[in-house]
């Protein structure tokens, strides 16, 4: 921020054609901090711009600049209609790949939340997006060719702003990325199937929609994450926390991935919230510790082994078939509806093979296993449940 004259902001202009040191000391910082935690990062390069008031903070804003910059709508910041705007996109990210290519720890990501289609006249469409996410993909890999490091890129195709659609076709298909990552939202659209992932902030559970969406997806190549969802995650509360518990669990028993935004984490907090901790960062380590137990290399989810379930409940099954089963039970019934918490009896019923298993059940909410007690296998095994509120999970496997 050279100067001379003022940005919208107040500080000083940008210099387009000079980099700030302070700032890549600080990228490094990050990322070797992160590294040494064992904690993978999502570097999202490029963003929507969502608005006039948004865009008017950009680099690339016409006013805040020193570099000429054309003025442009904000829409037209993810498109390649303006050279001068695309040339300065394309030399910060080569900067970013050259300078983080030493770390083993993260994944790019192209854009955050593309979309085209915007109501405005002349508006870039999703396709012309999808172009410039696919340029920006390509300069990745090509920049990263002459490099020692080859790393992941995640992304998305760009959602239709009016009427709001989120296909995902094109993003598992032929997307030039490695990793589909999808915003959970109403309208989300895989095989000419409409799925309702959820309100944004809504407190909505919409177990059923969530865990047939990852089981559709799951036999394509790439693989799918359920990124930053945010059905729930500004309500800093127990309610809010339990669905997202929830809903991490059924992503990642049906195959997917999951993230979530932790409100509780902020400046001079950056750990989080006392009550965070105790709670849903404590859940979604118990959750990481279960997952890493099975072998998630040969286990696949099984959609419709389950026979028999308590009611109101929705069952993911992720296993090993004959050697290793794990079933996650939740209640799928939503805030507003009447039983919703209550405690949930019942068993299960399954077909095992003709052989010698053990079950316990396992807890979301305090990572710990009831005793294991022996099963005999066989058709219709049926297996009586403690009771419980919100989720369980229960583990069948062979003896070790």
């Amino acid at each position: 921020r050279t100067g001379p004259g003022r940005a919208v902001d107040g500080e000083p202009k940008f210099d387009l054609d000079l980099w700030n040191p302070e700032y890549f000391e600080r990228l490094h910082r990050f990322m070797s901090k992160a590294s040494l935690l064992g904690v993978i990062v999502e570097v999202t390069l490029l963003s929507n711009t969502y608005g006039d008031t948004v865009w008017a903070l950009n680099p690339l804003y016409g006013a805040n600049n020193v570099n000429d910059i054309p003025s442009i709508p904000w829409p037209e910041y993810i498109s390649l209609r303006h050279p001068e705007v695309v040339n300065h996109q394309r030399a910060y990210i080569v900067k970013m790949v050259e300078e983080l290519n030493p770390y083993d720890n993260f994944y790019f990501e192209i854009c955050n939340e593309p979309g085209g289609g915007v109501d405005l006249p002349g508006s870039p469409t999703c396709e012309e997006v999808d172009a410039w996410q696919v340029s920006i993909a390509n300069l990745i890999r090509s920049t990263e060719a002459h490099l020692p490091s080859k790393h992941l890129i995640a992304g998305q195709e760009a959602f239709h702003y009016n009427p709001m659609i989120f296909t995902t076709d094109t993003s598992f298909h032929s997307f030039p990325i490695d990793v589909v990552n999808v915003h959970p939202l109403p309208n989300t659209v895989y095989g000419n199937r409409h799925y309702d992932l959820g309100q944004f902030m809504s407190k909505q559970l919409r177990l059923r929609e969530l865990r047939d969406y990852c089981l559709a997806t799951f036999h394509e190549p790439r693989p799918l994450n359920m990124d930053e969802d945010n059905i729930a995650s500004q309500y800093i509360d127990l309610e809010g926390w339990t669905i997202h518990r929830k809903r991490a669990w059924t992503a990642l028993m049906s195959g997917a991935h999951y993230d979530y935004i932790d409100f509780t984490v902020n400046k001079y907090v950056e750990s989080g919230s006392h009550n965070s901790h105790r709670t849903i960062r404590s859940w979604m380590g118990y959750l990481a510790d279960f997952i890493h137990s099975l072998d998630i290399v040969h286990a696949r989810p099984l959609a419709s082994w389950l026979k028999a379930q308590p009611q109101h409940t929705l069952a993911c099954v992720y296993a090993m078939e004959g050697e290793d089963y794990s079933i996650y039970l939740a209640d799928e019934r939503e805030l507003e509806e009447t039983g919703y918490g209550d405690p949930i009896n019942g068993s299960i019923t399954c077909d095992l093979p003709a052989s010698l298993f053990e079950v316990a059940c396992y807890q979301p909410m305090t990572g710990v296993y009831s005793v294991w007690l022996p099963l005999p296998g066989g058709p219709d095994v049926k297996i009586n449940l403690p009771e419980f509120r919100h989720d369980l999970v229960i583990r069948i496997r062979r003896p070790h």
